[in-house]
């Protein structure tokens, strides 16, 4: 199966929430909301993942929106710790706009699936 950018987007955004919750817990003694981010952050791609292998069309677009609430959660966190000095602005806006691409993304994805008979396809070639 061909690669797609929104799951290597995910991916790649996974890792960085990874590498953040290290340093938020060693550098910031911070374990609360890292921890939370933590969970959100890396489900995303998770749930991509799983729905590329949806059994269904229904089976893909609950996948596919539990991926961007989980999204959403992510971005939340992400502005409640800048908001709380442990993120500093350029931090913030790097993240940030990691996640805020994502999100356009799954919501595009979502929208252009409602309409197709086989909404992987959408996935897997024009994202």
């Amino acid at each position: 199966m061909k690669e797609n950018a929104v799951k290597e987007k995910a991916l790649n955004f996974a890792v960085r929430i990874v590498n953040l919750y290290k340093f938020l817990r060693e550098e910031k003694n911070e374990h609360i909301m890292s921890k939370q981010l933590m969970r959100s952050g890396t489900s995303i791609g998770a749930n991509i993942s799983e729905a590329l292998r949806g059994a269904s069309k229904k089976d893909f677009m609950n996948k596919l929106t539990i991926a961007l609430k989980e999204a959403g959660e992510s971005d939340y966190w992400i502005t409640l710790l800048r908001r709380t000095d442990y993120l500093d602005e350029k931090q913030h806006e790097s993240i940030s706009s990691d996640i805020s691409e994502i999100i356009k993304l799954l919501v595009a994805i979502l929208k252009r699936s409602q309409s197709s008979q086989n909404p992987s396809t959408i996935l897997n070639s024009e994202f």
